[in-house]
């Protein structure tokens, strides 16, 4: 009779623990076909879901920004900064039209994702840019082509995600290879060219996610991959699985 109690319990509350849940899928943005969106309103960033994205732009000699953008172009083709808001899938994750796009330039703005209050950020979606996807595939006239001429360099190119408190204290790190060539077996080098589902639920609560990018080129300027990503679906919740823990042991008696 407990169990039986205890289950129906769970089912009452699974509406109202998923309605805590919230997405940033910029799906909730507007733009015209085969466009973007770089900061160029000065209006410092902007948002989807509850979370904010931070966009630097300055016009002083050209246009020019770092942070976040969004985008809905789709060319998967046309190699350099030309093509700087592209995916490689050439789409947002699972079919949809908009994504957004980090990028850390000389002026070495972080990319940062602020959240009204500490979530819990589950997962998001992250993918290589056309531009440095075909860097690292092709090379270019800064960049090396990742694995050298005979494939054997052991290159890599890795995003960091950050996560820090209300109080701004780091709280944690999640890793994610954008490309990988330190493997013995060259079969197993890769670049990715897929939206791929990153699990950031190590991070716990956090008020803010900080994004940072390395590479193992590097020259007399810093690093020559080009310091883009792609993002999209990022699923955040008031609570996690661990604020649940005797209820669910209670369930299974």
């Amino acid at each position: 009779m407990q169990k039986i109690i205890m289950m129906t319990l769970a089912m009452l509350l699974l509406p109202v623990i998923q309605s805590h849940a919230d997405w940033a899928t910029f799906e909730d943005l507007t733009l015209n076909s085969e466009s973007f969106y770089n900061g160029s309103d000065a209006a410092g960033g902007f948002e989807s879901g509850t979370a904010e994205f931070n966009t630097i732009y300055d016009d002083t000699f050209g246009p020019y920004w770092e942070g976040f953008a969004y985008s809905n172009t789709t060319d998967t083709t046309t190699a350099g900064f030309t093509n700087q808001y592209s995916a490689i899938t050439g789409g947002g994750e699972d079919g949809s039209q908009i994504y957004a796009v980090g990028y850390i330039g000389f002026l070495g703005t972080v990319p940062t994702i602020t959240f009204p209050d500490e979530v819990f950020v589950t997962s998001m979606y992250i993918t290589n840019t056309t531009y440095a996807y075909l860097s690292m595939r092709d090379g270019d006239f800064v960049a090396k082509k990742f694995g050298g001429p005979d494939g054997s360099d052991p290159d890599w190119f890795l995003l960091t995600i950050t996560g820090k408190d209300e109080e701004g204290e780091v709280v944690g790190t999640v890793s994610f290879y954008l490309a990988d060539f330190r493997s013995e077996d060259a079969a197993q080098d890769y670049i990715v060219d897929q939206w791929t589902n990153v699990d950031t639920s190590s991070l716990g609560r956090v008020k803010t996610l900080e994004f940072s990018l390395s590479s193992t080129d590097n020259g007399d300027f810093g690093m020559n991959t080009p310091a883009y990503f792609a993002i999209d679906n990022i699923q955040s919740s008031e609570g996690s699985d661990q604020d649940f823990p005797c209820f669910i042991s209670v369930i299974g008696e």
